[in-house]
């Protein structure tokens, strides 16, 4: 990943569009759609809202987001491409793959389902065993796990 991609900075004011160049909103239906189910489904949370908490996290485990959230993003993108719900055949689980998962238990009992719980525990366990996210990087690059 290039530096300038690892960089994150506001470069203008969001601007609202005038009436006259913002595109019209898809029509939507009056009546609602039959459902099968009583039970809402709870969609799977965004990755790139992960990515946010992730970088709004940072600072309070004394990583610099501006230096040290691309070899996050790279790690983290690489075990689990950010999903909550990533399992892979070993069991490792959820966005940091925690082996057992369970473990994240210690960072919140909402740790299947909580991307904020997940990434506490994540960014705890890289702190006490690699230092920096790019150390764990780096370990990752030349082990094939962290």
């Amino acid at each position: 990943m290039s530096a300038a991609a690892r960089t994150l900075s506001v470069v203008a004011k969001p601007r609202v569009a005038s009436p006259t160049t913002a595109p019209s909103p898809p029509a939507v239906s009056s009546s609602p759609a039959p459902s099968s189910s009583p039970q809402p489904v709870l969609p799977v949370p965004d990755p790139g809202g992960a990515k946010s908490i992730a970088i709004s996290m940072m600072a309070s485990f004394g990583f610099s987001p501006s230096s040290q959230f691309g070899c996050l993003d790279d790690l983290w993108t690489r075990e689990s491409n950010w999903m909550v719900d990533a399992e892979n055949a070993s069991g490792a689980y959820g966005i940091p793959q925690a082996l057992p998962g369970s473990k994240m238990a210690s960072a919140g009992p909402d740790w299947q389902t909580d991307p904020a719980t997940q990434i506490r525990w994540g960014l705890g366990y890289i702190k006490d065993v690699y230092g920096t996210p790019c150390a764990a990087w780096a370990f990752e690059l030349a082990n094939g796990y962290y």
